[in-house]
């Protein structure tokens, strides 16, 4: 039988550049307008049983190159259940992987992916429950609504959104997670945060860019993390109609949910460097951050991001430009590609339960700081 390999589907994302038997040349197309590339997703058919070489030819050239080395890629045989593919390797530029499906039809992905279509039922479940409205917060370049959750009756205001950067579908999975703890009626922890919070959830901010298969961009090649201090009706609709919404109603507290390429750990960064921060602030933040360690084996504080130097933070990405702009204690939350080095799974790997884990804790953690937010707002 041929193998075939096809991604002409939601979120797909590969092309064949050479085929030799059971070895296949592959290349990660480029999010269009843009020369980010790293999301990978298609279906392989045509292969049961046989050991079968994919070799990824243009890694080398990827937007994050140190994202490879460790790296497995994701395999699955119903899109539900996805393992890691253990003899997946990288060398001068290349990525290969090499396995033998277990059926005639295979799916292989960086990551677990979050489909439009799963998004959309996302959506449909929590609007139709009790104490949630739903809203459309403006459209997106192909014509997508920018969906927005709220839920809560309580003075605290709340800003929960994810995947500026499409192919960081963890981020989605975490923001699952998330909905079904906010929802549950039986949940105290959920309870105290309905009463005292009111929250706007953005589960997908770049609907375009996820459905088009991209890595970091929307529909015409803008990275909407790097759009909040000026976003615009031609270049980052969805931003501006974020941001007009955030300064109808700011938040007191806000986190903008991610995927990290190269670093094997969960972690948070910050807003230091902003022109107006407080102490206050600052404690805020590191308060919540000691307490996700402390509740949550899959989170540390060891490894993240370089801190920028006072006054020399870049305005253009949501978590300083929130900061400040309304003085919110907001953070950048990133989970691995990889795994959690620290609590490896040599099976999943970082994976889709352990993002809707991690979702509940950063909820326990946010929780546990509602005193001190609240302190803060009365003052």
């Amino acid at each position: 039988m041929t193998i075939t390999i096809s991604s002409a589907f939601d979120a797909g994302n590969i092309k064949v550049v050479g085929q030799d038997g059971d070895r296949i040349d592959l290349e990660i197309v480029k999010d269009h307008m843009s020369d980010f590339h790293q999301w990978f997703y298609f279906r392989l058919a045509g292969a049961g049983g046989r050991e079968v070489t994919l070799r990824f030819t243009n890694c080398g050239s990827a937007a994050y190159p140190d994202g490879w080395p460790d790296y497995k890629a994701c395999y699955s045989i119903d899109r539900e259940d996805w393992t890691r593919v253990h003899d997946t390797s990288y060398a001068d530029g290349v990525m290969t992987v090499k396995l033998v499906p277990e059926t005639d039809c295979v799916w292989i992905a960086y990551f677990p992916p979050y489909s439009m279509e799963r998004h959309h039922d996302l959506i449909s479940t929590v609007a139709a429950l009790p104490g949630v409205e739903y809203r459309s917060l403006g459209k997106s370049h192909d014509g997508r609504d920018i969906d927005c959750l709220t839920l809560g009756d309580g003075d605290l205001t709340v800003w929960l959104y994810a995947r500026q950067h499409p192919g960081e579908s963890m981020a989605e999975w975490w923001m699952e997670g998330a909905l079904e703890k906010l929802t549950d009626p039986d949940d105290p922890v959920a309870r105290v945060l309905r009463r005292d919070c009111t929250f706007h959830v953005v589960p997908n901010m770049n609907p375009d860019g996820s459905f088009r298969g991209h890595l970091r961009t929307n529909a015409v090649g803008i990275n909407l993390n790097r759009e909040w201090h000026e976003p615009s009706a031609e270049k980052s609709p969805e931003v501006l109609c974020v941001r007009n919404a955030m300064d109808q109603d700011p938040p007191v507290f806000a986190m903008d949910v991610h995927g990290d390429e190269a670093i094997p750990a969960n972690f948070l960064a910050g807003f230091e460097g902003i022109p107006s921060i407080t102490d206050e602030q600052v404690g805020l933040f590191k308060l919540f951050g000691d307490t996700l360690e402390r509740i949550s084996p899959d989170f540390q504080q060891q490894k993240g991001y370089e801190i920028a130097a006072p006054g020399q933070a870049n305005m253009s990405m949501s978590t300083t430009q929130l900061a400040e702009r309304y003085g919110t204690v907001s953070m950048t939350l990133e989970m691995p590609f990889k795994d959690n080095f620290d609590l490896p799974d040599e099976l999943y790997g970082w994976s889709t339960e352990r993002s809707k884990y991690l979702a509940g804790h950063c909820l326990d953690s946010l929780y546990a700081i509602l005193p001190e937010l609240k302190k803060r707002k009365a003052k």
